[in-house]
């Protein structure tokens, strides 16, 4: 199914369908594709700017070695904020589910391969650099964190942040190289200079 359409309060729908507890609803998060993203929210250059910073990201992420998870993306970026308050997004907010790359088994290898990438997981570097608002969840940590983490971001971003109404967020795979490279030139055929 396509990205759903706004509601009246201009946020993606948290459901689709009468009641979100039947197992056939397609509830949030909804599964797209990356170009899916770019063809649904690429519609002024303040949004292309993030969308161009967010694949560079992406596409680093993939080069050290995260390749498999997914990532929940939220935040104004995915509201109709030029409408609600008059302004664009200024970043997107992205969860990052992630497993470890093969040669990464303990938590010391983790934390060792954190600290020579550091700058990829400063909170505001990427932000500054890539337009992103980036969280990590370690798929490969314990059980019980990875749990509590999805609990704490699912009911956070669910939500619009004034507001508390219900809101829906989007789903795609982190390793989607044809996927970003596809969504890229549809950004670049757009936009003359597109720089993250």
């Amino acid at each position: 199914m396509p990205i759903p359409p706004f509601t009246l309060d201009g946020v993606l729908p948290p459901f689709l369908g009468d009641i979100p507890a039947r197992q056939s609803s397609w509830m949030s998060p909804y599964p797209v594709s990356v170009t899916e993203v770019v063809n649904h929210f690429a519609s002024t250059d303040e949004r292309k700017a993030i969308l161009a910073g967010w694949l560079e990201y992406r596409r680093i992420l993939r080069g050290i070695g995260l390749t498999q998870g997914f990532q929940w993306l939220d935040g104004s970026f995915l509201e109709d904020k030029e409408t609600l308050r008059n302004n664009p997004p200024g970043d997107i907010d992205v969860v990052i589910f992630t497993r470890r790359p093969a040669d990464i088994k303990s938590d010391r290898d983790w934390k060792d391969f954190i600290g020579a990438n550091r700058s990829l997981f400063d909170h505001g570097t990427i932000k500054r650099d890539y337009k992103v608002d980036a969280y990590f969840v370690d798929l490969d940590g314990n059980s019980r964190d990875i749990v509590l983490q999805t609990r704490y971001f699912l009911l956070l971003f669910s939500h619009q942040r004034d507001t508390h109404i219900w809101k829906g967020l989007l789903e795609v795979e982190q390793d989607a190289k044809n996927e970003d490279d596809a969504a890229l030139s549809i950004l670049k055929s757009n936009v003359p200079e597109v720089t993250p």
